[in-house]
């Protein structure tokens, strides 16, 4: 039986400052658009947003529906050609799948190496991908609850346990 650990509301939101302040902090890189990774990033995008007044854009890998993932990343790529900066953001950086799946894209339709950063507000130190910016660790093997972020709170609980169950091997 897994572990289910809400993120207050409130820790959400402390999460984001701590984010905010990493990015304001490191002058050598600044992104021009904060890109909300779907599902889990597109919440925490927004209010990054808000925080550091940049434009938000979206891509939405969780479904697997091609037009709203793949293409946007050839366009987010030929941005990079054009001398933008982009910021990927998600909830975790669990296994890194996402993450993986994100880089080989935007690298096979010629991004510019150096051009886009990943912020998570859970980085997992065991991890398969590495990122630049995080408001909090852990390490899976040791921690094994299924966090459950404020926009996640509103679903069913069945729901919470049926997207813990489809990948058992973080939560067991």
């Amino acid at each position: 039986m897994p572990i289910f650990t809400p993120i207050p509301q409130h820790e959400f939101v402390a999460a984001i400052h701590i984010l905010a302040a990493k990015l304001v902090e490191d002058t050598a890189w600044n992104p021009d658009y904060i890109i909300g990774i779907g599902r889990g990033g597109l919440v925490p995008a927004v209010f990054l947003s808000h925080a550091i007044g940049l434009p938000t854009l979206s891509v939405d890998y969780s479904s697997q529906v091609k037009d709203f993932a793949d293409e946007p990343l050839v366009k987010l790529a030929a941005r990079t050609r054009e001398g933008e900066r982009l910021l990927f953001l998600d909830d975790i950086n669990d296994s890194g799948r996402t993450i993986t799946h994100l880089r080989r894209a935007l690298a096979a339709a010629g991004a510019v190496e150096g051009s886009v950063r990943f912020a998570m507000l859970i980085d997992n130190v065991s991890s398969a991908e590495r990122i630049e910016y995080w408001a909090r660790t852990i390490d899976r093997a040791v921690t094994k609850d299924w966090f459950v972020f404020p926009w996640e709170a509103v679903a069913p609980d069945a729901a919470i346990a049926e997207d813990a169950a489809a990948v058992p091997e973080r939560i067991a």
